[in-house]
């Protein structure tokens, strides 16, 4: 589990007023310093990443953060990090001091309710002074789930790990314990899929991309099969076949090869909207598909990465698809990217986003994209779901969701 992918990660962010000992809380938990403490308030300057596995709860991603009370001279760019970890956290860990209760921690807390988002209250320093009976009574009547620390106590670190992974499973969020299926629940057991997997320029060497990898696993953990094959030897391996596979899963860039080499009998559909599916909501990116229809020249789209990756001379955010859409709509569009988390704060002047599959962020992270474009008003749809619309095959793509199928073909049936 080392090397669960971040996005794959239950987030975990601590909040709280300076020097209150965020760090030293995560430096505990993790039983290392990982991150710097000082007596000086305003130390942590950034957000701080810690992957760790937290048992039987599985792997986990800590975000430590800078004061909410924050007054140097660069705590603008500070908070402004801090307050962006709300889009990507699953639970906040408020910490406070004993018979402390001010603004800030009232806010994160009326913020939590409002984004939905579970926060457990740990109270450091205890070794101070204990807080007061009317203090925990107070903190008892804003939360069900409430630690009581001290950081400088490390005989007493198993106790108190123990105590926040109880916690932790009881407030986290059901979409991280019972993660939407890849493609499990689309494969019977002993069932067998063909995975389409081309090996091009954007092939790593070596080795396959993180998205293939991770639905060869999901299909082993389901009892099932894979057979993995380039395009080009796809239609002999299907002659090979002594039964049909329970469904076919390529490549987006090839999905117009493959539709056309697969019976129509067999299922087809590509691992970019098997991620939209598991890391947002397939309904929502189907239905933004549609938007495309009614794209003109001039219109701003935004083309919306998760990860900063190196981009190659026929890369299929940068070149293939804003290339496919300009020859669509029959004109030049003014395209705009963003990458890994410089996702913008303005989102209303785009026609349409178009997503990569998010396999490098978690499912809030999608989900909270989601919800701004539709506070902007703006239709988003993902790579794979927008090629297939392209290409001219998306209902075959998306035939093996039909709830997002039917709310595609309603979404046309309005643009008409």
């Amino acid at each position: 589990m080392d090397n669960t992918p971040k996005g794959n990660r239950l987030h975990i962010a601590l909040l709280g007023r300076t020097n209150v000992g965020k760090s030293s809380l995560l430096n505990l938990m993790l039983g290392q310093d990982i991150a710097i403490t000082s007596p000086v308030a305003g130390t942590t300057t950034d957000i701080v990443e810690k992957a760790m596995e937290l048992l039987p709860l599985g792997p986990v991603l800590f975000l430590d953060t800078a004061g909410l009370d924050d007054i140097s001279e660069l705590s603008g760019v500070r908070l402004k990090k801090t307050a962006k970890v709300f889009d990507r956290t699953d639970v906040i860990i408020l910490v406070t001091e004993p018979d402390t209760w001010t603004d800030y921690e009232e806010s994160v807390l009326k913020k939590s309710k409002t984004r939905k988002i579970p926060a457990l209250i740990v109270i450091n320093k205890i070794d101070l002074h204990p807080p007061s009976p009317d203090h925990l009574k107070l903190l008892q009547s804003k939360s069900e789930q409430i630690l009581t620390v001290s950081c400088n106590d490390e005989t007493r670190r198993q106790n108190y790990l123990e105590a926040l992974k109880q916690q932790l499973l009881e407030v986290a969020p059901a979409d991280f314990v019972g993660t939407p299926s890849l493609i499990g629940d689309l494969l019977p057991p002993g069932g067998l899929a063909v995975l389409v997997v081309p090996i091009d320029l954007q092939a790593p060497k070596g080795r396959l991309i993180l998205p293939q990898v991770q639905t060869i696993r999901d299909a082993l953990d389901n009892d099932a099969m894979t057979l993995v094959v380039k395009e080009r030897e796809l239609a002999a391996a299907l002659a090979n076949l002594k039964n049909p596979p329970a469904i076919v899963v390529t490549d987006s860039q090839a999905i117009l090869k493959v539709t056309a080499d697969v019976p129509k009998e067999i299922p087809v559909t590509t691992f970019s909207i098997l991620f939209a599916r598991q890391k947002a909501d397939l309904t929502i990116m189907a239905k933004g598909a549609a938007a495309i229809e009614n794209l003109q020249p001039s219109d701003h789209v935004l083309i919306a990465e998760a990860c900063s990756h190196h981009a190659l001379e026929d890369d299929i955010g940068r070149v293939k698809i804003p290339r496919w859409l300009r020859q669509y709509v029959g004109g030049d569009l003014q395209i705009d990217t963003s990458t890994g988390r410089d996702y913008p704060d303005d989102l209303k002047k785009y026609k349409l986003i178009l997503h990569c599959g998010g396999c490098m962020i978690n499912r809030r992270e999608m989900l909270n994209r989601l919800r701004k474009a539709q506070e902007a008003g703006v239709p988003v749809t993902n790579y794979g779901v927008a090629i297939s619309f392209l290409q001219g095959v998306i209902s075959r793509s998306l035939a093996p969701f039909p709830s997002a199928l039917l709310a595609f073909e309603n979404e046309m049936k309005n643009k008409k």
